[in-house]
């Protein structure tokens, strides 16, 4: 472990931890930060009604909307002048999210960041391969400032051009690769064509996060790269990455509630949900000063998880990332994560985890078709057997969702690769709705 007494803390030290950092927090946003002190007094509540960590559930919910409506420093608690670093979301659909940090706030993020590649055993003789986006994007910084933390070697090498990163992998002797899954795949994929077995290049140890991914494609990862696969989560609106992370035991991601406090709620009502029990994900930042949130909606389904893991370490785990509630796709009232496919499509054999989801309406009837690669062996066998095997698929998604779908298998690499987040879904009845406007 990084840091053992932080991380095997006693639940009963945690809480009064947690419960003081709350207060504190509450009392300075208040003072300090227009937007939490009206939401507050539009709720009735004042810094003396928060005393506990229990007393969270009082507090109002901040939504991403919320954040982007005070955009650039609308959430700032501190002085301009301590701000010593800015990210933001990509806005793409608006205008962004910004996360300002102090000085203490990237020390903090070193912190987390070092107890997450702590948790692959990453020491100062490794030489970490840093393919998350560099820029206003936090992945890359976060597993920057974590490598130094802990002493590695980093190579800053951002994401894309993966003739560059075999070259590194090479020339440099990296033992740890860090990026999104789906980009994992397809290096592993272009080192296959370059004629490059890329489990021979001393990977040890890999960080994936920034999508949601199955226990399936962490298999195919640990297998065409012969590494140990970890995943990690965080998010710009908290600090980045950092906010939990999986140990070698890979039952669950470890929350670090010791700066971040996590809530499970109904989606529907907000409503609190007990640990267990599957809902949106909700973060409070307790330690951070430049811009803390207050009891985020981050739209990520997951559960918690309140036994102790075997590694010893003692906070709370999620579970892993089922998607998110705005990935989630309704068809014929049904309700369908892509992470649910991806689970199904890769215990079927000759089936590559690579794959597109394809929305549309006809009439009144909303339809999915499923375009799934199948290696060289299975899309050059006769037509009869590739018909059995669209069959199997169909039935398989069927049993396990009670939707009828259609599938089209397709010849290997012909679905884009992406060199950051892999795009699942294309949902026409969007376009369909805007053109009707």
């Amino acid at each position: 472990m990084w840091d053992p007494e932080k991380e095997q803390m006693p639940a009963s030290q945690l809480r009064k931890e947690q419960s003081g950092n709350l207060k504190a927090l509450i009392r300075r946003v208040y003072d300090r930060v227009p937007f939490y002190r009206e939401k507050m007094n539009l709720h009735g509540i004042t810094p003396d009604d928060i005393n506990c960590i229990e007393d969270i559930s009082r507090l109002p919910f901040t939504s991403k909307h919320e954040m982007r409506n005070v955009y650039p420093y609308g959430l700032l608690a501190v002085d301009r002048k301590e701000i010593v670093e800015v990210h933001t979301s990509s806005g793409t659909t608006g205008k962004p999210v910004v996360d300002a940090y102090t000085r203490n706030d990237i020390e903090l993020w070193a912190e987390v960041m070092a107890r997450t590649l702590g948790m692959g055993n990453v020491n100062s003789t490794d030489t970490v391969q840093n393919a998350f986006g560099y820029g206003m994007f936090t992945g890359g910084l976060g597993v920057h400032y974590g490598a130094h933390r802990i002493g590695a070697t980093v190579l800053p090498a951002s994401s894309g051009n993966s003739k560059k990163q075999l070259q590194l992998m090479q020339d440099f002797g990296t033992t740890v690769i860090t990026c999104t899954p789906s980009y994992c795949l397809y290096l592993a994929e272009f080192a296959k064509d370059q004629g490059i077995d890329i489990s021979k290049l001393g990977l040890k140890t890999g960080f994936f996060g920034a999508e949601p991914w199955s226990d399936k494609m962490r298999l195919d990862i640990q297998h065409k790269l012969g590494i140990k696969a970890f995943d990690i989560y965080g998010l710009t609106e908290i600090i980045g990455p950092g906010v939990a992370a999986e140990c070698c035991e890979a039952d669950g991601l470890h929350f670090f509630e010791d700066h971040f406090f996590p809530e499970i709620i109904d989606p529907e009502t907000g409503a609190a949900l007990p640990d267990g029990e599957k809902g949106e994900l909700v973060i409070t930042t307790l330690t951070k000063e430049g811009s803390p949130v207050i009891r985020y909606r981050t739209r990520d389904i997951t559960y918690l998880i309140p036994e102790k893991c075997h590694c010893g370490r003692t906070m709370r785990r999620i579970h892993r990332l089922f998607g998110r509630n705005d990935d989630m796709m309704i068809i014929r009232g049904v309700n369908v994560f892509p992470s649910q496919i991806e689970e199904l499509l890769l215990c079927i054999e000759g089936v590559e985890p690579h794959y597109q989801i394809v929305v549309d309406r006809k009439g009144m009837l909303d339809t999915m078709e499923v375009h799934v690669e199948v290696n060289e062996t299975i899309f050059s066998d006769e037509i009869r057997k590739l018909e059995h095997l669209e069959k199997t698929i169909a039935s398989e998604i069927h049993n396990a969702l009670g939707i009828h779908v259609l599938i089209k298998l397709v010849e290997p690499r012909s679905i884009a690769r992406s060199e950051g987040k892999a795009k699942r879904v294309i949902d026409n009845r969007n376009l369909i709705i805007e053109a009707r406007k």
